[in-house]
């Protein structure tokens, strides 16, 4: 994952919430409106077991800038960021320990929601979970330490609701701006596979389920 700390600023008018439940996005990337919802309580659940496992932690950049964004892993190799730069790894550098395996509830969504999109035969090896609060964001980046670009990234969202920037394969081109909602689930792959991402700075509210925060469970084939 190529991390960039420009400002992405909030130029655009946000694209209003769109109740159809597949919406394209771009040529091999849709959105999947509440295709989560049912399992959000569960993926809750199992979160907590992970977090106990492997904590929270804000990670720093190569450059030494420490992120908004909360993160913890779960699978056979877990993303890290630090001064030696990004990376995949087995071991979370924190506790020593390896990763918590994926839990089958997140495995399952994450085949259901790949299928759903085109790419059956989707089999996870990394979920990288983010945690936002208010004011939190994610630059504009392409995820790019992946060994396999044939395969999607399935990015579930729970908790408040985000504005998601999705661009294309180039940074010069404004990105497009969704609302997310819990539940919510964005896949892409195909040619939009290296396409530029990110969340702007969350707003604040209150979640049922969350609370302050959003969750964000990104699963990938890493290996």
């Amino acid at each position: 994952m190529t991390r960039s700390f420009e400002t992405t600023g909030n130029l655009f008018d946000e694209l209003p919430h769109d109740d159809a439940p597949k919406q394209p996005l771009a040529p091999g990337a849709v959105i999947l409106r509440g295709f989560a919802a049912r399992d959000a309580m569960t993926l809750w659940d199992s979160l907590q077991y992970i977090v106990a496992a492997a904590p929270w932690r804000h990670m720093t950049t190569p450059g030494g800038f420490r992120m908004s964004v909360a993160m913890t892993n779960c699978g056979a190799a877990g993303w890290i960021s630090d001064e030696s730069g990004y990376r995949y790894g087995p071991v979370d550098p924190i506790t020593g320990m390896h990763w918590p395996a994926i839990p089958d509830s997140f495995l399952g969504v994450a085949a259901r929601a790949a299928a759903e999109a085109g790419y059956d035969g989707f089999e996870p090896d990394a979920c990288l979970i983010n945690r936002y609060e208010p004011g939190a964001r994610l630059t504009l980046h392409q995820d790019r330490n992946e060994r396999d670009f044939r395969q999607p990234i399935v990015s579930v969202s729970l908790g408040l609701p985000a504005v998601f920037l999705f661009g294309s394969n180039t940074r010069k081109d404004r990105p497009r701006r969704i609302r997310l909602e819990s539940g919510d689930i964005v896949v892409w792959g195909g040619p939009s596979r290296l396409a530029f991402h990110g969340v702007a700075p969350l707003a604040d509210g209150d979640d049922p389920l969350t609370g302050r925060c959003r969750i964000n469970l990104t699963f990938r084939k890493a290996l």
